[in-house]
């Protein structure tokens, strides 16, 4: 720092307030920092900061190994918005959603000196982990079902989007509408099972029995040739987008078209779902709101200096959006 005050003419702490961006400096000697900081090389030393200050202004994110499109967006669009914040990120992945692996990654990170951690949390055991904490180290969980869990979480409400998705197709005009679910064990599943039976039950509605497997097409696809067998099926909801592909599949090959015989709606909104054959009413997620959401309630948690009568944990909920396409309309006559 002194090599880069003594080139610029300035004084070291004129260099210090450079670089922690503080409003008191003028352009033109901020511009005149930055260049001979640029000709010098400089690089301030991170881990003499962690020393000084007792931060290491890097936050601990804990995923696990998965090609879904949920949890993978949830990971981008945290990482995002730290990265916005001026936030270094360290990723720790579990293989497996069991309490001791995420114990585990909790453990590999505080050793890496985190200020913070953020996990995506789809099963109770990734939150039941983050309770094991070390002392001090804050912790927000991003997912699953929230609000029973005793840390501060973010999820979007699975159960509206479940809402918004059969409310559509009932009101195009079906009597019913069918459900393809997701693994019996995530909570998210469990509540978009909870919104589509809710919508059913208040339409006065029959509430077909519900399946459960996976997040695959090709779990879509088995269960979708049952569906495509009866001729009663003119509404399907699935879990995912995923599941909705399958299904698809499966009733073009039974011969049933959609939408014009039966209209079929998934969840997520990937980024492919406007390109299936037809494009793909869904339900849309908001992953970038969930990546600041999850960050600044992270960031909020970890500047409350108040540990003698600690809040509740905050549980905030981000609203859905459905997305009409061309794979509903109204049930054939």
């Amino acid at each position: 720092m002194r090599d880069v005050a003594k080139l610029a003419g300035v004084s070291h702490q004129t260099v210090s307030r450079v670089l922690n961006e503080h409003p008191n400096v003028k352009q033109e000697t901020r511009t005149r920092v930055l260049e001979a900081m640029q000709s010098l090389n400089y690089r301030r030393n991170l881990a003499a900061r962690t020393l000084v200050t007792r931060q290491s202004h890097t936050l601990g994110l804990i995923g696990f190994e998965t090609t879904l499109f949920g949890p993978a967006s949830m990971l981008y669009g945290i990482e995002d918005a730290a990265r916005a914040a001026g936030y270094l990120v360290s990723i720790a992945t579990v293989r497996n959603l069991e309490r001791r692996e995420v114990l585990d990654a909790v453990d590999r990170l505080s050793q890496h000196a985190v200020d913070g951690i953020i996990a995506i949390a789809p099963k109770p055991a990734v939150t039941n982990g983050l309770l094991q904490a070390p002392g001090g180290l804050y912790c927000v969980a991003v997912g699953g079902a929230g609000e029973t869990d005793a840390v501060p979480t973010v999820r979007v409400d699975n159960a509206a989007g479940a809402r918004l998705a059969t409310q559509h197709l009932l009101e195009l005009g079906h009597r019913t509408v069918h459900h393809v679910g997701g693994p019996h064990d995530w909570p998210e599943a469990q509540e978009r099972v909870m919104g589509w039976r809710d919508s059913l039950y208040r339409a006065g509605a029959v509430v077909p029995p519900v399946a459960f497997d996976s997040w695959t097409a090709e779990w879509g696809y088995r269960h979708g040739q049952e569906l495509a067998r009866d001729p009663e099926v003119t509404a399907v909801f699935c879990a995912n987008d995923r599941i909705a592909l399958g299904v698809l599949r499966a009733l073009h090959e039974a011969g049933r078209s959609v939408p014009h015989d039966v209209s079929v709606v998934g969840f997520d909104d990937m980024p492919d779902s406007g390109y299936f054959l037809p494009p793909l009413t869904t339900v849309r997620q908001d992953f970038a709101e969930l990546g600041r959401r999850s960050l600044t309630l992270l960031l909020e948690h970890m500047a409350d200096t108040d540990t003698d009568e600690p809040e509740a944990p905050a549980h905030i909920v981000v609203s859905p959006e459905l997305v009409v396409r061309g794979s509903t309309a109204p049930p054939p006559r």
